[in-house]
């Protein structure tokens, strides 16, 4: 232990003499770190951010959109939900607790008095807040009967209370869109934004008034439905009874493929965390080469330092120091400076993420996990270490009088 605690005291006063070359010998192992650090927080904290969006989604639900490929979109053909398929799920599978659909209007501007603005409208049922977990902060959400009289009502997104000036507390005032007028009735929860773009700039209204709107068109294309289960643990064997029941409302053949898709909240989450691992071990790979660069840089400035410090090895050895005491030291002081290096850019590499995310327009925080800080300083040192070992080496396999005779 007192030889360890000694070879440390020796790396530390060695790198103190020569401060600027230690630097500029950890430079590329700071680099190297911070990228890593910089990229991974910014990939995780967008994760984290987009990971939300989808718990929103309910753990006990599934949801059902058309399916289109390239080739027949190229083609114009376009698969889509019809709106008999909301009975035929409720009516044929007991387990489904309830069906909450939900379809885009095309609406160019909402307006109130001389202000319009653009805006999503959205057409759904009461049971949108409850399946998504998004509630209303001000008024109420739409109710029952506001669904089954296909009333004119309105939630809005509290981003429209700003873009079309309407009062802090809107409630009971009127916006149109299509030559119609709606009453708001309640402002939803602000979500804020993502990737710069509002999420708070929606209307939503009863799904039977988004219905007499539209007229008489038995499909959307860009329709969902949301399955709600009374019983989480059946998800999977519902799943293909929600299959056949979907293949024969839509009166496909057996051969045919599904033109529909069906997705659970778990699914989209595990398919985020693949691409997200995917592309962290990409990114970090790439810019891990730079600790690669560093370590070669650690290896040319010890071997160096083995040449200076020649005479200083051979007064060692001759009052009885052993090859392994030298080469320890060396190798301490290689990994000294890899792991000091390590730590500067690791908090380089968090200033930068932090920076970076402050600069773009609504990107989410950045998020500097655990094993980020334990991967970037075991590979710091993993770097001293396998750098070290050839200069460490070479330092213990001198010759004592050799090298005290040289200048």
């Amino acid at each position: 232990m007192f030889l360890l605690l000694e070879s440390v005291r020796s790396a530390l006063n060695s790198i103190r003499a020569h401060r600027m070359r230690s630097f500029l010998t950890s430079l590329g192992i700071i680099i190297g770190v911070a990228s890593v650090i910089t990229v991974i927080s910014l990939i995780q904290g967008l994760s984290k951010s987009v990971t939300k969006q989808f718990e929103g989604l309910g753990g006990n639900s599934l949801t059902i959109t058309a399916h289109n490929t390239m080739k027949d979109a190229m083609q114009g053909k376009f698969n889509a939900l019809r709106f008999e398929d909301i009975e035929h799920l409720r009516t044929h599978i007991d387990e489904i607790a309830d069906v909450s659909p939900l379809f885009v209007l095309s609406v160019p501007t909402v307006r109130f008095g001389s202000t319009d603005t653009p805006a999503r409208v959205i057409a759904t049922t009461p049971t949108y807040q409850d399946v998504q977990q998004r509630f209303a902060s001000m008024g109420r959400f739409l109710s029952a009967s506001d669904e089954s009289g296909a009333r004119r009502v309105a939630v809005i997104g509290p981003k429209l209370i700003e873009s079309l000036h309407l009062p802090d507390n809107p409630i009971g005032q009127y916006i149109g869109f299509n030559n119609e007028w709606f009453k708001i009735i309640g402002v939803m929860e602000k979500r804020g934004e993502l990737f710069g773009m509002s999420q708070d700039d929606y209307v939503i209204i009863p799904f039977r008034t988004g219905r007499s709107l539209i007229g008489n068109n038995q499909s959307m294309r860009n329709m969902q439905l949301t399955v709600s289960l009374k019983d989480i643990s059946q998800l999977e064997d519902v799943k293909p009874r929600i299959k056949t029941v979907m293949r024969k409302a839509h009166r496909l053949d057996a051969d045919a493929p599904d033109d529909f898709e069906i997705a659970s909240s778990d699914q989209l989450s595990k398919s985020l965390d693949n691409i997200t691992t995917t592309v962290t071990l990409v990114m970090g790979g790439i810019v891990g080469i730079a600790l690669l660069v560093g370590g070669i840089g650690i290896m040319n400035i010890m071997l160096v330092s083995v040449t200076e410090r020649t005479r200083e090895i051979g007064i060692c050895k001759a009052i009885g120091a052993r090859s392994r005491d030298i080469m320890m030291q060396f190798l301490i002081e290689a990994v000294t400076l890899s792991v000091l290096g390590g730590l500067i850019g690791l908090a380089l590499g968090y200033a930068l993420g932090f920076g970076i995310s402050k600069l773009i327009p609504g990107f989410p925080d950045a998020v500097v996990p655990w094993w980020a800080v334990l991967l970037s300083f075991v590979f710091s040192a993993g770097v001293g270490i396998v750098f070290g070992v050839m200069p460490a080496s070479k330092a213990a396999k001198l010759d004592p009088i050799d090298a005290l005779r040289y200048e």
